[in-house]
């Protein structure tokens, strides 16, 4: 199916206290470039939170940002230097009896010297983790690729729509080519009547200006290439596989047959039939250049 490389989708999920919230969007780019956000404590995980993405994405620039908030832990436990304790006691104690001084040594006095009472995290188990993870994961990744799929249609029928159009403008040239030497032929021979008078115009020479001319004129190869372009660019929209870059090689093709038409055909019409064509190819263009 066909995809743009614009699009957004958000998941969240609330479990053991904790929330995760997982945004995903992104926007155009020639290969597939993963940006991460998220905490330190998830830094672990990171590389399968990019083989998940990469599974289901082939291109684009994609930012993805994770937050987590913790309302209930249970990883925080407390410890108590018992060597420290009795440090800072024997000291206290030993104050007193030097300086003579009133007693008034409590619990409350030494937990408050430092590192006597510490906090220490418990590491996660990162399994766990990734399960609850992933599930904000999975649905942020699918509703960002359905908005994908989405605009990927609508960018496809809009291709396909101009490609129509292109086709009906090839028609139009391909029925005017016939005449291109028939005027010539007709404009030469006036303008030779000009110049020469009653002179008579040796006809030999004229049917091999005529056949040099139509050799040079001649754009029925550039046609057929063309209507073929077209057949392989509708051909390549229901392909179920990423075709941007394919895509892009067959407008670049069609620029160039369209331009060798234009400038063989010397012909006002026909030009102005080949920009119309040019016009709608480099609108083609810009919307390939969104697509997957």
């Amino acid at each position: 199916m066909t995809k743009s490389m614009t699009g957004f989708g958000r998941g969240s999920i609330e479990e053991d206290g904790k929330s995760y919230v997982i945004e995903i969007k992104s926007v155009n780019h020639r290969y597939l470039d993963i940006n991460i956000k998220m905490p330190r404590n998830l830094i672990s995980l990171e590389d399968r939170i990019r083989k998940t993405i990469s599974q289901k994405i082939n291109r684009g620039k994609v930012d993805i940002f994770i937050t987590q908030n913790t309302y209930v832990s249970n990883n925080t436990v407390t410890n108590f230097n018992h060597n420290l304790g009795d440090s800072y006691l024997n000291c206290l104690k030993e104050i007193r009896d030097r300086y003579e001084v009133r007693d008034d040594i409590s619990v409350s006095l030494i937990a408050r010297f430092p590192e006597v009472i510490t906090l220490n995290t418990k590491e996660e188990d990162l399994d766990e983790v990734w399960n609850n993870l992933k599930i904000p994961l999975d649905d942020a990744l699918n509703s960002f690729v359905l908005m994908r799929e989405k605009e990927g249609q609508n960018l496809k029928e809009d291709i396909t729509k101009r490609c129509d159009y292109i086709k009906e403008q090839i028609d139009k040239i391909e029925l005017m080519a016939p005449a291109i030497v028939v005027e010539y032929k007709e404009k030469l021979e006036k303008r030779l009547k000009e110049l020469l008078g009653d002179i008579k115009i040796d006809e030999n020479r004229i049917a091999m200006e005529l056949a040099i001319f139509s050799d040079k004129a001649n754009i029925d190869e550039e046609l057929v290439r063309l209507n073929s372009h077209i057949i392989q660019m509708k051909d390549a929209l229901n392909l179920s596989e990423p075709v941007g870059r394919k895509l892009d090689f067959i407008v670049q093709e069609m620029n160039r047959e369209t331009n060798t038409i234009a400038s063989k055909a010397n012909n006002l019409e026909i030009t102005n039939i080949s920009l119309n064509i040019k016009n709608e190819i480099e609108k083609i263009r810009e919307q390939v250049q969104n697509m997957e």
